[in-house]
């Protein structure tokens, strides 16, 4: 199983970007799916999760700005997130969390840097 992060970046405070995770090894459609992120000197939190019924659970930090979505046919998911606060600096990750094993799986990570 392979998780692969892309489209993070730097950006300036009230900026948009779009992170796409590529799943490999594994459909994910039976699967959660999350974005969790870790930013210097703090423990990683969730960002934003997706079931395969589509229910999304999201931060409050997040809430109104950020939007996690699925494409299962792609073996995608995105994190569209508007708004950006220097705050939400930090290293994105996707998760994917299997339903027959409980396991979880990570990607590499994407650097997220909101600063002007």
């Amino acid at each position: 199983v392979e998780l692969v992060e892309s489209g993070g970046g730097l950006v300036q405070p009230g900026g948009s970007l779009r992170l796409s995770c590529a799943a490999s090894g594994i459909t994910i459609s039976r699967n959660t799916m999350g974005w969790y992120r870790q930013a210097p000197g703090k423990q990683r939190e969730l960002v934003a999760s997706i079931t395969s019924a589509g229910r999304v659970n999201a931060a409050d930090s997040v809430k109104g700005r950020f939007t996690i979505s699925r494409d299962n046919a792609k073996n995608m998911v995105y994190l569209q997130m508007n708004s950006l606060k220097p705050d939400d600096t930090a290293v994105y990750y996707c998760n994917l969390n299997a339903w027959a094993s409980g396991r979880d799986y990570w990607g590499q990570g994407t650097q997220v840097t909101v600063s002007s």
